[in-house]
């Protein structure tokens, strides 16, 4: 094998590395589900550039922040209720991520939330 050959080889594999690294859909926009009883309402969450968090239509659960870890979604917030706001961080499993689709499971709940 000549070096020609070799630098080819080497080159083609770091050029399909990089498309695969530029190609991932990001995580950041606005998500959204039906809201359980009610289908023709939506809630969700806002995942902002810079890990800034808010909630869509959830009056007692206010997100505030986000971080994504591999396949963890970690999303902190105030949860207020009952004369009492409590501090939270949930770990999510990012299940499936698409241009329009985020499915994220937190223990036996998984929950099927659309690009709004």
């Amino acid at each position: 094998m000549t070096t020609r050959t070799l630098f080819k080889g080497v080159c083609g594999v770091v050029t399909a590395m990089a498309l695969a690294a530029c190609s991932g859909t990001s995580i950041e926009g606005k998500w959204v589900e039906p809201v359980p009883g009610m289908e023709k309402m939506e809630q969700g969450i806002c995942l902002e550039q810079g890990g800034k968090a808010s909630s869509i239509n959830m009056a007692t659960l206010q997100y505030e922040a986000w971080v994504k870890q591999g396949d963890k979604l970690l999303l902190s917030g105030q949860s207020i209720g009952n004369g009492q706001t409590i501090v939270f961080t949930d770990t999510m499993t990012i299940e499936k991520l698409t241009d329009t689709e985020l499915v994220l499971r937190h223990g036996e709940m998984t929950i099927n939330y659309h690009r709004q």
